[in-house]
Formats: structure tokens, C-alpha cells, sequence
């Protein structure tokens, strides 16, 4: 009766069912001894994290359009701009034509698929990675085959190598440093049918961020390969080092180095007056970056993303229209989701560099905890991995039984190894505090 989309098993797997168990089970305790209920490391809505984004003001300029009705395939253009603006503001180029709007990051995914891929296609996605990407690829009748990060261990055999790393990071400087980074031969064994490359940065959950070397070997296997490039950069704003880049950066600045923002634009005239900035020795592969309201002024309540696309000059409009095709058959972006949008993204700058602070101060508090062996290097995100040596599902438990403290376990994000946990680090600083002396007992 159900589709083949869906997995045989919708129930939860054992270990799943065993920790709600185990959770409901320390929360009796908790409430019997009058005590606080266990400490939640996998918190990952700032809203939840005592981290909201002041809507009052937002609901009070948008009101009068929540009752608009002005179907855009696209979305509004006034809300497109805004984006462009928001863009704008951190060095970035695009123009209106170049956003396409959707009610989240996972509708864009969506969209994506169903213009690019026919059933029984190929996605290349990180490992480890999000589970959710599996489940949306397997919910168009697509699969996904892995590339790999690995972790990769940095010598600094000199002073001067040793300071660049203090300044780099807030914790000490360490000989050893370790930090996960992209295993660019792993894309050699892609299937034949694969069409979309999907890079996630900064990554959930290991914080790597895509570097320029790395960028180049991506685009490159695209370019040779005849595939579509998607970069999910949701936590993009959230940086811990300003040698970090967008990986837009590597398209539009390096086109033209020497130039400032505003010339640094090669507008191209896609008609009407229609303007677009598409760099002519831009690479030969389509790419999109992917992004929205639910990290960039933690909003996911709100439902809006959008994709920001660069494509060949030659192919532009038609992968344009046909996403737009694909857009109209939904129109799924409400009216006071493209207002709100409107009115937040002027404020993200701020509400980014709040939520910045409890980060790093969290990362400074993991990683004098644990040495760089154990905590790779977090170069951006809400998230940081640490191996404890264990099995993780039974660490997993015996963390939350124990210590009252909530983690995932690694298995969750296909670590191909055991005993990877891993943490948000939106959690108010005082209780990560607590729940990291918890876990180093």
C-alpha cells in the first residue's frame, strides 16, 4: 500500500527505542529526587537554547503584506533583494535573479532533485554527514553514495607555525593538531549515474569548512564529470576564524582579485534589463549555495531558504527556467514567511554575532578539556565532535544514565569508527560547563 519511497521499518531502531526508554526513565528520577532534568547536548534550535530573534518588531513592518497575493515562482522580488542585500553585506555579489526562494533548505534539496536527476540517480554526500540528506534523496527515488572526510594530523615543528595556530584558535597551541578535511580521491570511486555533488560547510558535525584547495578539486571533478555542484552553507555565518571563506568567494573574488565589489561584477544581460553576474572564466559547472532564516537569525519556525546559483552563461537560462517550473508547480513560500524575511535579514549581523560568542566560548570550554586528538579542530557550525574510545551507543546510554547528559552517538553520522560523540554547542555556556565536567568524569 506505502510507496517504495519510504523505508520498509518506520519504527525506531532498537537503540533509538532504548534511549527514549532511557530518557523518560531519568526524568522520573529527576522529578522523584526534585532535581534538574538531565543536561540536553544535542540542543539545536537557538530558540530552545535561549537564544530567540526579536520578532515583534518584524511582525509589525511585515502585517500589512501577510495578506498578500503575488505569486512569484522565484518569490517575491522584494524579498529576493533582500537576500542579495544580506549577501551584500559579507562581500558577496549575486543579484536578484541569480535567488531562487523555498519554504526551507530541505524544499530546495527537493527542487533541485526533481529538476536535475531521474529516479535511480546518484547523489555524492559527506561521510560522516546529516542523516537527513539520505532520507530526501531516497524520497525522490534517488540514492546517495559516499565521499569522505577524513581526519588528518598537522605538525608544527616551528615557532612560527606554533603562533599561527595560537592566533587561529582560542584554545593553546598544541604540536598536534588534528582536524578533519575533504578526501578528494574518495570522489574517484563516484557511480556512473551520480549527477550532484553536495558539500556541506561549515559541516555538520565535524565543523570542517571547505578551503580553496579543496574547492578546486571540487570544482574540477564536476567540471570533468558533467555534474551539478550544491554547497549546503546554512552555518556559513558562523566562522570561528575570519581565514575562513564562503566558498562563493572562490567564484566571484577570484575571477578578479584585484578589483573591489563593485567591479568585481561581470553583469550579464539575460534580457529585460535582467542582469546577472555571471563571471565569463567563471568554472563550467552549475553551482548552488543553499541557505536560510532557520540559522542565519535562527528561525526554522519561520520556513524560509533560498538558493543562491551560478551557472555557465550558455546554460543560465534554461536551469533558471526550469527551476522556476519546478518552483510554480508548489508556490509553497507563504506571504508572511517573504515579509518576516524582509524585515530579519538586516538584523542577521547582529543576532549572528551573539550567537557567535556562546560558540567559541562552548569550543574554548571543550577543547581545554579534551586534548586536539580527541577534539578535532571546529572551524565553524554549531557542532564539535570528540572521540572517548567507546562503544558509542553504550557510551551514549551510560552518558545519559549516569551523568544525565544527553549526546548523540556517533553511528548516527556514519563515523566509520567507534566512539565518536558528538555535541551542539548552542547550550547556555554554564550548563556545557557542567555537562563537559560530567563526561571528563
Amino acid at each position: 500500500m506505502l510507496s517504495s519511497r519510504l523505508p520498509k521499518d518506520l519504527s525506531p531502531s532498537p537503540f533509538f527505542a532504548e534511549l527514549e526508554r532511557a530518557k523518560a526513565d531519568v526524568l522520573a528520577e529527576c522529578a522523584e529526587a526534585n532535581s534538574l532534568p538531565f543536561i540536553d547536548m544535542t540542543v539545536s534550535s537557538p530558540v530552545k537554547a535561549g537564544l530567540p530573534v526579536d520578532l515583534d518588531d518584524a511582525v509589525d513592518e511585515g502585517r500589512k503584506a501577510f495578506g498578500n497575493w503575488s505569486p512569484d515562482a522565484a518569490g517575491w522580488k522584494s524579498a529576493r533583494e533582500a537576500v542579495v542585500e544580506y549577501y551584500r553585506q559579507r562581500g558577496g555579489n549575486f543579484t536578484a535573479g541569480q535567488i531562487i526562494l523555498t519554504a526551507s533548505t530541505s524544499e530546495a534539496y527537493s527542487v533541485l532533485f526533481k529538476t536535475f536527476c531521474d529516479p535511480g540517480d546518484v547523489i555524492l554526500t559527506p561521510m560522516p554527514g546529516y542523516p537527513l540528506l539520505d532520507t530526501l534523496a531516497q524520497l525522490e527515488h534517488l540514492e546517495c553514495a559516499p565521499y569522505f572526510l577524513k581526519l588528518k594530523r598537522e605538525r608544527f615543528d616551528k615557532l612560527t607555525d606554533l603562533k599561527k595556530v595560537t592566533e587561529r584558535r582560542s584554545a593553546p597551541a598544541e604540536v598536534n593538531a588534528f582536524r578533519f578535511v575533504l578526501d578528494s580521491d574518495s570522489l574517484l570511486a563516484a557511480p556512473e549515474r551520480a549527477k550532484i555533488l553536495l558539500l556541506v560547510s561549515p559541516h555538520n558535525p565535524t565543523g570542517h569548512c571547505i578551503s580553496r584547495e579543496e574547492w578546486n578539486e571540487a570544482v574540477r571533478f564536476c567540471e570533468e564529470n558533467n555534474m551539478i555542484l550544491v554547497v549546503d552553507e546554512v552555518f556559513g555565518d558562523y566562522a570561528f576564524s575570519d581565514k575562513v571563506s564562503r566558498t562563493w568567494q572562490y567564484v566571484f573574488d577570484s575571477c578578479h582579485p584585484e578589483r573591489n565589489e563593485v567591479e568585481s561584477m561581470d553583469l550579464w544581460d539575460a534580457g529585460g534589463g535582467d542582469f546577472i553576474n555571471l563571471p565569463e572564466d567563471g568554472p563550467k559547472c552549475p553551482i548552488f549555495w543553499l541557505n536560510g532564516l532557520s540559522k542565519a537569525v535562527g528561525s526554522p519556525q519561520l520556513k524560509l531558504g533560498w538558493m543562491a546559483f551560478y551557472a555557465p552563461r550558455e546554460n543560465f537560462e534554461e536551469i533558471r527556467a526550469a527551476l522556476e517550473f519546478v518552483e510554480d508547480a508548489y508556490l509553497s513560500v507563504s506571504a508572511p514567511a517573504q515579509a518576516l524575511g524582509i524585515s530579519l535579514l538586516p538584523k542577521a549581523s547582529a543576532y549572528e554575532s551573539k550567537v557567535l560568542d556562546r560558540l567559541q566560548q562552548n569550543w574554548q570550554t571543550l577543547r581545554e578539556a579534551f586534548p586536539s586528538k580527541y577534539c578535532p579542530e571546529v572551524l565553524g557550525g554549531w557542532y564539535a565532535v570528540v572521540r572517548l574510545g567507546d562503544d558509542d551507543e553504550e557510551l551514549t546510554l551510560r552518558l545519559l544514565r549516569e551523568k544525565h547528559v544527553l549526546v548523540q552517538p556517533g553511528f548516527f553520522f556514519d563515523f566509520d569508527e567507534d566512539g565518536w560523540v558528538v555535541m551542539s554547542l548552542l547550550q547556555d555556556p554554564a550548563i556545557f560547563k557542567e555537562a563537559i565536567q560530567r563526561i571528563k568524569q
